[in-house]
């Protein structure tokens, strides 16, 4: 097949050069924006008198039938056509002839590139929120369920104070609402019409941008042809904003994993989410989770793949631009992958109830609750925390724990307590009554909070 600018060169291209400089393997995923826009640019054109309406139309219907094609699997691409924007012109031009070559009147597949990606985040940005929600919400149903279900929290991987299984749960809708957010940002920056920009330096041709955009639902157009042509800061930002929701996914995932454990013995993973080894027969495996994990440095991997590719980009396009496609595709694969199989792992994950409460006896948990009882006291703060450390030191040394030492003992150490202090870990939940805390009260504050959001 003859090249579409094969007019300037005597020579055909050698197929080594025509397989490395293709990118239809992978950006065939953009046939559906590519022949969207393409039908937005020629109704332009044919409304616009740049081109007679009649062609236009039968460009438009040309293009709907090749949608139509592509979606039944009639559609083969070729490989010498380069690239999805080619292919769909070729594809065009074998229904409707010479008139196909018209549709290309003021348009690069410079400035039809920067719109199909554009399109192609916009819409996964909604599918991504989508799941993001549905995640949310799962955790939010699940936290209902555990508002009472007390267990450890954990600094340095150390028992630190009592909370509720509910609250620790709780905090991941939090961080998964942030990156709904990030999501959001980016969406309003990746929602700008860069077509008619041309390869570098715009049209001479009265075309009417404004109409595309409003057939796209594009709320404005680029500013700077350019600037528009050579920007993937939309996509840079999708991939940060991708990283940071792997991130968190990677440090819930990692829970799960400690959980498991037998020393821990948390959780009960579903035999439908979990696998075995092939030569020790006992084993129960928490592989989603430890995939979730990994396919966190996928995603890093692309943030800094395409960081890399525009470090030293020249104004306008350049060739290394069709680097940015890979990264994108397999930031959306993962990242929908991962959101939509750690919901359904949640979802019949077993929580040991029984198993988190008996880890609290005797960890020494509740000694805040025992330097705050001497605060309450008149006792300074600092004082208060040296005088619970000696107490915590005497239980260590005698083989004791906080919750089972008398009153009486307790005021060899602190006088100033009287009747003692209630160190149990339920009352320790109770006593954190604020919002944002761990308290029972404070947790249905936070889930109806959460539900609003989900929603919202």
């Amino acid at each position: 097949m003859s090249k579409l600018w094969g007019g300037r060169f005597s020579k055909e291209t050698s197929e080594q050069v025509d397989a490395f400089n293709a990118s239809i393997g992978f950006d065939c995923r953009l046939w559906e924006q590519d022949i969207r826009g393409s039908i937005a640019h020629a109704r332009m054109l044919g409304l616009s008198g740049i081109i007679p309406s009649a062609d236009a139309d039968k460009i438009v219907k040309g293009l709907e039938e090749i949608s139509r094609d592509i979606k039944s699997g009639k559609v083969e691409f070729d490989i010498s056509a380069e690239d999805i924007h080619m292919n769909i012109e070729k594809l065009l031009h074998q229904k409707i002839g010479d008139v196909a070559g018209r549709l290309h009147t003021a348009r690069s597949r410079n400035d039809q590139v920067a719109l199909d990606l554009r399109m192609y985040v916009k819409e996964q940005i909604r599918k991504i929120t989508e799941e993001i929600e549905a995640l949310q919400e799962t955790l939010v149903k699940t936290a209902e369920q555990h508002i009472h279900t007390l267990m450890p929290s954990y600094t340095h991987l150390q028992h630190a104070q009592p909370i509720t299984l509910a609250h620790h749960l709780l905090a991941y809708v939090w961080m998964l609402q942030r990156d709904r957010g990030r999501l959001s940002d980016c969406l309003v920056r990746t929602d700008v019409m860069p077509l008619g920009s041309g390869a570098v330096a715009g049209t001479s041709f009265p075309i009417d941008r404004y109409l595309v955009a409003e057939q796209l639902d594009f709320p404005r157009i680029s500013e700077n042809s350019m600037d528009a042509v050579s920007d993937r800061d939309f996509a840079i930002e999708f991939l940060s904003a991708g990283a940071i929701l792997g991130m968190h996914l990677s440090r819930f995932a990692e829970e799960l994993i400690i959980w498991n454990t037998k020393e821990f013995g948390y959780i009960e993973l579903d035999d439908s989410m979990a696998t075995g080894s092939s030569l020790m027969p006992q084993k129960k495996n928490p592989d989603i989770a430890e995939l979730i994990r990994g396919k966190c440095g996928r995603l890093y991997g692309n943030l800094v793949t395409m960081l890399t590719v525009m470090k030293g980009l020249p104004l306008a396009y350049n060739k290394d631009l069709q680097e940015d496609k890979e990264p994108v595709f397999d930031t959306v694969d993962t990242l929908l992958q991962c959101l939509g199989v750690l919901r359904a792992l949640i979802e019949c994950t077993e929580f040991r109830v029984e198993r988190m409460k008996e880890s609290l006896t005797g960890d020494f948990s509740t000694a805040t609750d025992l330097a705050d009882a001497l605060v309450r006291k008149g006792v300074p703060f600092r004082s208060a925390h040296e005088t619970a450390g000696r107490i915590v030191a005497y239980c260590i040394e005698n083989k004791r724990t906080l919750e089972d030492l008398s009153s009486e003992e307790l005021e060899k150490f602190a006088p100033e307590l009287g009747q003692g202090a209630s160190l149990d870990p339920a009352s320790s939940v109770e006593a954190r009554d604020i919002p944002g805390s761990t308290s029972p009260g404070r947790i249905q504050e936070q889930i109806s909070a959460a539900y609003r959001i989900i929603h919202s």
